[in-house]
C-alpha cells in the first residue's frame, strides 16, 4: 500500500513538472509570450526584417554608384557632375555600412 502511494505521488509530481510549461503558455497573453521569447534569446522577426532592409538599401546604393559611373563613361554626365554625384553616393554608402556594423 505504501509503495502504491509513493508511486502515485511520484507520477503526480512528474506530470506537474512536465506539464507546467504547456499550461503556462496557454495562460500567457501575447505580450507575455513575446517577452518570454525575447528573454530566451530568440531573435525577433523585426530585427531580421531590419537587417534585410539595410542590406537592400546598401545594395541599391552600390548599384547607384555603378550606374552613375556608367552614365559618366557613356557621356550622359559631365566629369564635374559625376564627381559630385559619386562623392555624395559614396558618403551615403559609407553611412549605410556604418549602420550595418
Amino acid at each position: 500500500m505504501l509503495a502504491l502511494l509513493v508511486t502515485l505521488v511520484a507520477v503526480s509530481i512528474a506530470v506537474v513538472v512536465i506539464g507546467a510549461p504547456m499550461f503556462r503558455s496557454v495562460d500567457q497573453s501575447p505580450e507575455d509570450a513575446s517577452l518570454a521569447a525575447e528573454s530566451e534569446g530568440i531573435t525577433s522577426d523585426a530585427v531580421k526584417l531590419q537587417e534585410r532592409e539595410l542590406a537592400a538599401l546598401r545594395d541599391a546604393k552600390l548599384r547607384e554608384i555603378r550606374d552613375a559611373e556608367l552614365d559618366w563613361r557613356t557621356g550622359k554626365l559631365s566629369e564635374a557632375d559625376w564627381q559630385s554625384l559619386d562623392a555624395a553616393l559614396r558618403a551615403e554608402a559609407a553611412e549605410l555600412l556604418k549602420r550595418g556594423s
